[in-house]
C-alpha cells in the first residue's frame, strides 16, 4: 500500500464548524511510525531545494517540526496576533470557516536571502498560507514552496498562493482519497463554534 493510502486510512473527517468534511489530523498522530514516514517523505521532497528555514503555522503546522529537524534547518513559528514578542503582522485574512485572523512572525526569524518552506496541515482557500507568504516576502526572503499534508483542490488555494508569490504548492494528499468518515457517537457535538 502506498504511503498516501496508509495516511488516508487514518485521517477521518467530521462535520465541524459548519464544514461537512473537516479532516482530523489527530488520526495520523495516533500512529507515530506512520507520522514519522510522512515527515520523512516531506523532508526527502525538500532536501535538494536549498531550503534554509521551515516556517509552520499555529497550531497544526507546528506538528511538522520534524521536517525542519530532518533537513537540519531552523523552524520558525508563525503565530496568531498577541502570542509572541517582537513581531511583524500580516494583513487580516479570512479563514475557510467563520472569522478573520492575523498571522505574525518574530523579527529576524527569517532574513533576506532565506529560502523558506511554509508548512501546514491543510490548504483550503489559501488565506493562511498567503499571510505567511506576505510575511516572508516582507523580510526579503523567498517562499520556495507551500507544503501541506492535505490539499482541498476545489477551493483553489494553490492558485491564490502562487499569485501571492510562492514558487510552488504541494499537498501530499487530496480529498479524492480521504474517504474515512469519523465514527459519530449519538452525543456528537460540533463544538467548533467560537467561544
Amino acid at each position: 500500500m502506498s504511503l498516501e493510502l496508509e495516511l488516508a486510512a487514518v485521517i477521518p473527517y467530521f462535520p465541524y464548524k459548519k464544514i461537512d468534511r473537516f479532516y482530523d489530523v489527530q488520526g495520523i498522530l495516533n500512529h507515530p511510525e506512520l507520522f514519522q514516514k510522512a515527515c520523512n517523505a516531506m523532508a526527502d521532497k525538500y532536501r535538494a531545494m536549498g531550503i534554509t528555514k521551515v516556517a509552520g503555522f499555529e497550531a497544526r503546522g507546528f506538528l511538522f517540526t520534524p521536517v525542519a529537524l530532518s533537513l537540519g534547518v531552523p523552524f520558525v513559528m508563525l503565530r496568531k496576533s498577541g502570542k509572541m514578542p517582537n513581531t511583524i503582522s500580516s494583513a487580516p485574512y479570512t479563514k475557510e470557516y467563520d472569522g478573520v485572523d492575523v498571522m505574525c512572525i518574530q523579527r529576524g526569524a527569517v532574513v533576506e536571502g532565506d529560502k523558506v518552506l511554509l508548512i501546514d496541515d491543510l490548504i483550503a482557500t489559501g488565506g493562511t498560507l498567503c499571510s505567511g507568504i506576505e510575511l516572508v516576502k516582507a523580510m526579503g526572503a523567498a517562499v520556495i514552496e507551500c507544503g501541506c499534508l492535505v490539499e482541498l483542490k476545489p477551493l483553489n488555494g494553490r492558485d491564490k498562493c502562487i499569485k501571492a508569490g510562492a514558487a510552488g504548492v504541494w499537498g501530499m494528499l487530496d480529498e479524492s482519497i480521504l474517504n474515512l468518515a469519523g465514527a459519530m457517537p449519538a452525543d456528537y457535538v460540533d463544538d467548533g463554534a467560537a467561544h
